[in-house]
């Protein structure tokens, strides 16, 4: 190749290279151009938002949590208005002026205080839930960077009424505990905003104003509680447990026609303003671990009604002479004796009076709540009968309350049931059900027959009292025939009027009822468990109570402390329910 015809060849490749050099820069200078383009004309919205979000600051307006109003209208937990107070890093001219107010008018130690105020951040909160006169004078200071927003706090004007019933509410104002938790979603609301502009170091544009989007107020929720009714049963919850040295007196109050809860007690109850503070009965002296205390906390905030399983004892007698009527293979005039006790394989299972009954009828045998009775009827049925009517008689689910931590019965399975095990659960011993779902399953077999649901929910309203919603509840028909209940209503009334349960009888009034003393584990600690259910009136079911009185010193036996207490209670309750 001569020198010439490579002196033109590469002049061309450089020509070449320099043109597509040129054309590279060309299309990149238009994906570029096309780019801002876009950016500048189809997303201008989104990235003017952008940049106004970056010169935003947002602070939360909390929603007035919904109130909960009883069936008299009387509010049973509402909320006090108080303030949040936070600062602003970039906004504080005068930090020492800044520490030394918020030190003096929140309590605070000026290490706790100044660690919020110095740490760089878009906003600091520094105490909530302040009272709204602390709040003000906080204000009044006029110090730039500190934010008084006003808030709500929970607050329960009766103190310690229904406590473990209610529940509480957490400093995020979220339900934490009872029908605090379980209507969340209806008493929180949503909470609003302030959004504030500001420059590029943070500080408030002057003059620019506030935007605030406002919160929407929670639903006030209406109960089937009266506070009358659940004064009347604390006073004598109280008397029992104070009297009879107990452990815990519960207490529940039940139209059993529809299920709706008028009334539930667990003696002692806690202070809901101060539901962090332990009650002198849980025994604290102050010294206890943080592991140490919350055990005692959640103690004290246990519902026994709901959550604590037992051995009904003879109250469970009512389900057992229920299901022998119901299949027929008992009636009011069969003849039974009771040698006190009886025989059931190698064992030799006692009545309560040892010296026995002699002869009786069905009749007088649960007038006489005789164990031997009670034993023969479950053999009558058979396991396989007995099972199938704790299906039919809604044992073996839960009620489905409305509160959280409902727990369930704690049953022999059934392949495991034999002579012994079948004896001694006929006369309610060796397994153990909750008190709730106890005068569920009594309600439904004295009410002509339909399983009912237990609850305390009836409706929500907003806060003008314009309805919401209504709360429906399940309803099974047909647990048992109509002809077992009037029996079932008669028997007990006879329980009441002529037999074991007269201590809760009262003049003028027809009592239906049934004594329960059981023994808890281990029997050798020799600790028991007294309760009585009763209803009136007697032939038509408006309200049942039962009263369960947890270790009582002394005397034990449930006709005679149990059976007092729910008389004392249906004395002041009767007379309210007729004038209602």
């Amino acid at each position: 190749m001569s020198q010439e015809h490579a002196f033109y060849r590469s002049k061309t490749f450089n020509r070449r290279k320099i043109w597509l050099m040129f054309l590279a820069v060309f299309f990149v200078l238009m994906f570029l151009g096309g780019r801002l383009v876009y950016l500048m004309v189809f997303c201008s919205e989104y990235y003017g938002q952008k940049a106004e979000d970056l010169h935003e600051r947002e602070r939360d307006i909390k929603a007035a949590r919904g109130r909960i109003i009883d069936a008299t209208g009387k509010i049973l937990a509402t909320n006090k208005s108080v303030c949040t107070i936070s600062v602003i890093h970039s906004q504080i001219d005068e930090p020492e002026k800044v520490i030394a107010a918020l030190q003096k008018e929140l309590g605070l130690t000026e290490e706790e205080v100044r660690k919020r105020v110095e740490k760089v951040s878009s906003i600091e909160r520094v105490k909530t839930n302040v009272d709204k006169e602390t709040g003000d004078r906080i204000r009044a200071y006029g110090l730039s960077g500190i934010k008084v927003d006003e808030d709500y706090k929970r607050y329960y004007p009766l103190d310690t009424m229904a406590s473990t019933v209610l529940g509480f509410t957490g400093a995020d104002n979220q339900g934490i505990l009872g029908l605090e938790v379980k209507y969340d979603s209806y008493l929180q609301g949503t909470s609003g905003k302030i959004l504030t502009l500001t420059d590029a170091r943070g500080i408030e544009i002057e003059n620019a104003g506030e935007t605030r989007l406002e919160p929407v107020n929670g639903y006030d929720l209406y109960i089937s509680m009266d506070s009358n009714i659940q004064q009347y049963c604390e006073q004598a919850a109280e008397k029992a447990y104070i009297k009879k040295q107990a452990d815990e007196v519960s207490v529940i109050v039940m139209n059993p026609q529809n299920g709706e809860i008028m009334a539930m007690v667990n003696y002692p109850e806690f202070n809901l303003n101060e539901p962090f503070t332990l009650i002198e009965e849980m025994g604290a002296d102050g010294t206890e671990s943080a592991d140490k205390k919350q055990e005692l906390l959640n103690r004290m905030w246990r519902n026994p009604c709901i959550s604590d399983t037992y051995e009904p004892g003879s109250t469970f007698k009512i389900i057992t002479a229920a299901a022998a009527l119901e299949e027929g293979v008992v009636s009011l005039t069969d003849q039974f004796y009771c040698p006190g006790y009886k025989l059931v394989e190698d064992r030799r299972i006692r009545c309560a009076k040892t010296s026995g009954h002699g002869a009786e009828t069905f009749e007088t045998g649960i007038m006489n709540s005789c164990n031997p009775v009670f034993i023969e009827l479950g053999e009558r049925l058979g396991v396989e009968n007995y099972y199938k009517y704790f299906k039919q008689f809604g044992l073996t689910q839960k009620t489905g309350i409305d509160l959280p931590g409902e727990a369930a019965t704690i049953m022999h399975k059934q392949e495991n049931v034999g002579p012994v095990e079948l004896a001694t659960i006929s006369f309610g011993q060796s397994f153990q059900i909750t008190p709730i779902q106890l005068v569920t399953t009594v309600s439904s077999i004295i009410n002509g027959g339909t399983r009912i649901t237990p609850h305390f929910g009836v409706e929500v309203r907003e806060t003008d009292g314009t309805l919401v919603e209504t709360f429906s509840y399940d309803k099974r028909e047909e647990i048992c025939s109509g002809e077992t209940s009037e029996t079932m209503q008669y028997l007990l009334e006879k329980v009441v009027s002529e037999g074991g349960g007269k201590n809760a009888k009262i003049e003028g009034y027809a009592i239906g009822g049934k004594t329960a003393t059981s023994q808890t584990l281990p029997r050798s600690e020799h600790r028991y468990i007294s309760s009585f259910l009763g209803f009136a009136p007697a032939d038509d079911p408006k309200v049942l109570v039962i009263a369960i009185i947890n270790n009582p010193k002394g005397t034990y036996y449930g006709g005679l402390i149990a059976a007092p207490v729910v008389k004392e209670i249906m004395e002041n309750i009767l007379p309210y329910l007729d004038k209602s």
